[in-house]
């Protein structure tokens, strides 16, 4: 059973066997406290560490974490991991409210067909909707 709350998102994530190189570049799909689920197109072993790195933020986030599972998905996989150091649970709530602004970046573009920059979707999503984002004490 799921402890965490996942959100959806759609970044870049990048994951390697060690920290020295990012050799595959996938897509987020959701992310939570406990850790995230990324597309990839081999599959990975349960119990291995990847490092992963996402480098649309800033600064990026970078992290290890360990698979937990990895779901055959088309003609890819999905590949659950979760975070190994308790602090990394602490950053990705930055990461989470990256995943929210460019949702709603995408959204005023299409619904209102206004092009935001990073910057002015970042302020208008804190002025709307940062009051109501939990933080970490919220959530169990």
């Amino acid at each position: 059973m799921r402890s965490y709350i996942r959100h959806p998102c759609d970044i870049p994530i990048e994951f390697s066997e060690d920290t020295a190189s990012y050799p595959s570049r996938e897509r987020l799909n959701n992310i939570s406290h406990g850790g995230l689920a990324f597309s990839a197109a081999r599959p990975q072993r349960r119990g291995h560490i990847l490092w992963l790195r996402i480098p649309d933020v800033h600064p990026p986030f970078e992290a290890p974490a360990r698979v937990s599972w990895c779901n055959r998905v088309g003609e890819g996989y999905e590949v659950g991991v979760e975070f190994v150091m308790p602090e990394d649970e602490y950053r990705v709530r930055m990461v989470e409210q990256v995943c929210y602004i460019e949702h709603y970046k995408r959204r005023v573009q299409a619904l209102e067909g206004r092009e935001l920059t990073g910057e002015q979707a970042a302020r208008e999503w804190i002025e709307k909707y940062a009051g109501g984002f939990p933080g970490l004490e919220d959530e169990s």
